[in-house]
């Protein structure tokens, strides 16, 4: 019997729906791989950056960006301007995202003295998930100098609020926004994430 034409058998349909099966289970492992290590990436950006402001600290006794000696250290051209006209104060004073305000010159200081690696002056550095890294203030009724994230999903804002902090958007040292752009004064209500939502979240250094 001519079985050149003849279908495949069970046996034959098993084994290409396992193999297929195998590949599915590899890529969507792969995928869950690269999440946990993009989350991971944010956890260390937090700390590392407020290891980095306390080594500046330390060595010029003064926050990166509210020093006032910084234009004389590294003959910047100008220095950062203040609100309050309070350079050198402890207090960071500016919008988290401003690049001519304290807080944008908190990266260019910490630039110059090699104590964070990547992008150049003022520049904000980017997340794992392309959002922005930003400093400022007291935001979120924070004490002190606090590292913010924009462009979160609620998913990924909930377990790294678990990993660093309480699990919680409004309360302890990790507080969230439900906004892409933090004006750092509305704290999230309520005791859980909306995983629908995008946040910003903000640590207290």
């Amino acid at each position: 019997m001519n079985r050149q034409h003849a279908g495949f058998t069970l046996i034959e349909i098993s084994i290409v729906l396992v193999i297929i099966g195998l590949l599915l289970g590899g890529v969507l492992k792969g995928q869950e791989l690269i999440e946990n290590a993009k989350l991971k990436r944010m956890n260390n950006d937090f700390s590392g950056i407020a290891t980095g402001a306390y080594s500046y600290l330390d060595r010029y006794a003064a926050i990166p960006g509210d020093d006032s000696d910084a234009k004389t250290r590294w003959t910047i051209d100008s220095n950062p301007t203040s609100p309050d006209g309070a350079l050198g104060d402890g207090v960071l004073d500016g919008a988290w995202n401003v690049a001519t305000t304290e807080t944008g010159y908190f990266w260019d200081h910490l630039r110059r003295s090699n104590l964070i690696t990547g992008g150049q002056g003022t520049k904000m550095p980017v997340h794992a998930f392309a959002g922005k890294i930003g400093v400022a203030d007291g935001y979120l009724a924070l004490t002190g100098p606090v590292i913010c994230m924009d462009n979160i999903n609620g998913k990924r804002a909930e377990i790294i609020d678990k990993q660093l902090d309480d699990g919680q958007p409004g309360t302890g040292v990790l507080r969230a926004e439900a906004a892409n752009n933090p004006a750092g004064t509305v704290v999230v209500t309520g005791t859980s994430y909306d995983l629908a939502e995008t946040y910003a979240l903000c640590k207290q250094m």
